[in-house]
């Protein structure tokens, strides 16, 4: 990969386009996202965006990766705001390619108002969400009639590093609750489901969804912790807690346990 930046001569027209690249699975990815990476004349790129997707883009044009990772060495965001500009200036259409949607986590919004703050025109092609297609992949609904009226999306770990409050209002509700960049926080997310009185609730933590090396866990909120580690789970993943993680395509034995562990 070219990761170098060369300065060309400064474009007319510097536009940046916030593509989602979907939850992993190359082929998860939008048309127009696909058609945005075919056009563009530079590409900045997130650890979780496959890389697999970069065979869309021409190739000459650079491809510069720009991974955030947790507890790893990264851009910070200004690093990366900063970069998406001045690649917007000297080359022209910038193609920035995110993991997931950018606005669900992903932190689109502030480079799009960083970029547009600098002059720079900026779209965005909305991606598939690992929220709600990475369960359904393992046939878990996030509503179901009868079981489910609503679901919560929460983040586990705030910019802090410390566990969101918004998990104990969660745990108070009867909605599905999922909850993404979790994982070093599960046994913090046990304790507050368990004080709540939901110990029993079924949960599902899915690793690498929609990629061939996922691997899936179900427990209940008292065993998760547990679980997590004896089935050697990690990050990234995503933690489903409720009763939908019942339709889980898992052998009927599985659910047996899960009823009345």
């Amino acid at each position: 990969m070219n990761n170098q930046v060369v300065n060309f001569s400064t474009k007319n027209n510097p536009q940046l386009t916030l593509v989602g690249a979907g939850p992993g699975d190359p082929e998860l990815i939008t048309l127009k996202g696909m058609r945005a990476l075919q056009e563009a004349d530079v590409v900045l790129y997130d650890a979780l965006a496959n890389e697999e997707l970069l065979k869309y883009v021409q190739p000459h044009v650079p491809k510069i990766y720009v991974g955030k990772r947790g507890g790893g060495i990264y851009k910070t965001q200004e690093e990366i705001n900063e970069l998406i500009v001045h690649c917007a200036r000297h080359y022209g259409h910038v193609v920035r390619l995110k993991g997931g949607d950018p606005y669900i986590f992903g932190r689109g919004h502030e480079e799009q108002t960083y970029a547009e703050a600098q002059g720079v025109t900026v779209s965005v092609v909305p991606g598939i969400s690992s929220v709600y297609s990475v369960p359904a992949l393992q046939s878990i609904p996030l509503t179901r009639r009868g079981i489910s009226e609503s679901f919560w999306v929460i983040t586990g770990t705030t910019r802090h590093g410390t566990l969101s409050h918004d998990v104990a209002l969660a745990a108070q509700s009867t909605a599905t609750v999922v909850i993404l960049m979790g994982m070093r926080q599960l046994a913090k997310i046990q304790d507050v489901f368990e004080g709540y009185g939901q110990k029993h609730t079924p949960v599902a933590i899915i690793q690498n969804g929609s990629l061939p090396d996922e691997k899936t866990g179900v427990a209940t909120v008292a065993t998760m912790v547990e679980m997590a580690e004896e089935e050697n789970l990690g990050s990234p993943a995503i933690i489903v807690i409720g009763e939908v993680v019942r339709e889980h395509k898992v052998p009927a034995w599985v659910k047996e346990a899960v009823q009345y562990a």
